[in-house]
């Protein structure tokens, strides 16, 4: 098990660096791939375990991705020419890659099972299976820590060939773009019209990306997708997809610049599709002050180069952060705390009860890691308000990152600005997610020592 060491920030954090390729866009153009008619390159892919996880489960179904300089290019074999698998499909860490899988593999001729890490064993799989079942597919689980709850290992039972699955209309509980995508892609198998309705905007790669490989899919007002196999001939092909830079990932970087002051820090070629820049717009309503340049487009999905310089955040201030703005901001709410204990005034977030079952219960790890670093907080089942200490520092500690990336992440940031050395224990799942985090934080000035 390994720990990160920080000093605080002797000087503010200057330089360019970029950041690890988007996981979610990157599981399904692996995904994606393997059902088009033609083969697909694959651009800036990179090796994060969770992508590798999907690449072999791909390769488990009979499909050949090649590696090309530094392009993959994936083998597609079709909508209907995925083959049965020899072995269990082990989805590692890779949330995403299970539920997606789910959706996938519920309308194939052959039975399949799907298993994963401890971490992944312990996350709930019934937000997905429920409306795979209304769909008639057969996935079983396993009980666990929550009554009535499903969890890995999973089972998904072959279906007869020809025999389509049902399409229905979902409306999903709560927002949620892996179970959305789950279910469009059990759309494909499906006969008629599927159609989800959501409670709020959720990450749209996968109607932007089976739309530009001639899914018949809509998205429609009142947040519904729909996708219709009729009169559909069943093709899907695209020449390639280049995946951009995660802003999850430079939300850490970026939050980096805030805390500890920054000359100048640019994020390169990151992905600023809006339904993943919710933490861009936390960070405005908290006064801090991010710039877009160098805006391109790639398939369909927009990229930026983002930049913080010097006073970007002088006046940080508490705020309300809640409704479709958390949702856009999920994954970035840990970060996001750090800067809050910074600003001035109370931040409130809202409705983040689905951090309760993430790679932690993440709501309250997040409290436990501000807590340490001297910081008054009040937890609430749904989310958690945060006492800001209007600048002044964090107080040197040791946290615990109970085996969350995100958390372990948060940590060293906050680390910048303690008044002393900062020690974050298990530390080993950054890797799943940014392998290069401690080097880039080097690179900007950082004094980071891993052990």
């Amino acid at each position: 098990m390994t720990a990160f060491l920080l000093e605080p920030a002797s000087a503010p954090l200057r330089g360019y660096c970029t950041v690890p390729d988007d996981k979610s866009i990157g599981h399904r153009s692996l995904m994606f791939g393997a059902l088009s008619e033609t083969p697909v390159r694959v651009r800036g892919l990179g090796g994060g375990a969770d992508n590798r996880s999907t690449r072999a489960a791909i390769e488990a179904m009979g499909i050949r991705v090649e590696e090309a300089g530094d392009e993959l290019v994936v083998h597609g074999v079709g909508v209907d020419g995925l083959k049965a698998p020899a072995a269990v499909i082990d989805c590692g860490n890779s949330g995403t890659t299970m539920r997606l899988l789910c959706g996938l593999l519920a309308g194939q001729s052959f039975a399949s099972s799907l298993d994963g890490d401890a971490s992944l064993r312990r996350r709930p799989m019934r937000r997905v299976v429920d409306p795979l079942t209304r769909m008639r597919a057969a996935i079983t689980g396993q009980p666990g820590a929550r009554e009535g709850e499903v969890y890995p290992p999973l089972a998904v039972a072959a279906r007869r060939r020809g025999d389509w699955l049902q399409a229905i209309e979902y409306v999903l509980p709560v927002a949620s773009a892996q179970v959305k995508s789950a279910v469009l892609l059990a759309g494909l198998y499906a006969d008629g019209v599927t159609r989800v309705v959501e409670p709020g905007p959720t990450r749209d790669h996968t109607e932007r990306m089976l739309a530009h490989m001639g899914a018949p899919i809509r998205v429609l007002e009142g947040g519904v997708v729909e996708l219709s196999t009729r009169g559909w001939d069943r093709q899907l092909a695209a020449r390639g997809f280049t995946v951009p830079g995660d802003p999850s990932s430079a939300a850490f970087l970026v939050c980096a610049a805030l805390v500890a002051g920054a000359e100048r820090v640019a994020v390169g070629d990151i992905g600023i599709n809006p339904t993943r820049t919710g933490f861009l717009d936390a960070l405005a309503a908290m006064n801090a002050r991010v710039e877009l340049e160098a805006r391109r487009d790639s398939e369909g999905e927009p990229t930026a180069d983002l930049v913080v310089s010097r006073g970007a955040a002088d006046e940080l201030a508490g705020a309300e952060l809640g409704g479709e703005l958390i949702i856009r901001a999920i994954d970035e709410v840990p970060i996001l705390a750090v800067v809050a204990g910074r600003a001035s005034g109370t931040t409130r977030f809202r409705d983040v009860a689905e951090l309760r079952v993430k790679e932690s219960d993440r709501i309250a790890t997040t409290c436990a890691m501000l807590r340490a670093l001297g910081c008054e907080v009040d937890e609430q089942p749904d989310g958690f308000a945060v006492e800001g200490k209007g600048g002044a520092p964090f107080t040197a500690a040791r946290i615990d990152a109970a085996g969350d990336h995100r958390i372990a992440m948060a940590g060293a940031v906050a680390a910048l600005a303690a008044d002393g050395p900062v020690r974050i224990d298990d530390v080993d799942n950054v890797a799943t997610s940014f392998p290069t985090f401690a080097e880039t934080l080097r690179g900007l000035g950082v004094a980071l020592e891993v052990v």
